[in-house]
């Protein structure tokens, strides 16, 4: 499965089937630039999202990468990046 852009409603649905949905957090709101640990994710639940993102898009991301992400707008550039080099290779 190859899509041409992951985005923010693709990373809210992997995240809530990863880890769940934390107490008291709207992932429904703007939540791009929140960090992770803030919005109730840590490098555990984010591996773990980088791992079905993997399955399912049929790409490798490294681990440093995935936890490095500090944002949903960082993870989706990783992830965006990523396809576009498959895309192109």
């Amino acid at each position: 499965m190859n899509q041409a852009e992951f985005k923010i409603d693709d990373l809210r649905r992997v995240l809530t089937e990863a880890a769940g949905i934390p107490e008291e957090v709207d992932l429904e709101g703007d939540i791009l630039d929140m960090e992770f640990d803030v919005l109730g994710y840590d490098s555990l639940a984010l591996q773990e999202t980088g791992s079905r993102v993997e399955r399912a898009y049929g790409i490798e991301l490294e681990d440093e990468a995935i936890v490095d992400a500090r944002t949903p707008r960082e993870f989706l550039s990783t992830v965006n990046t990523r396809l576009a080099d498959m895309d192109a290779g």
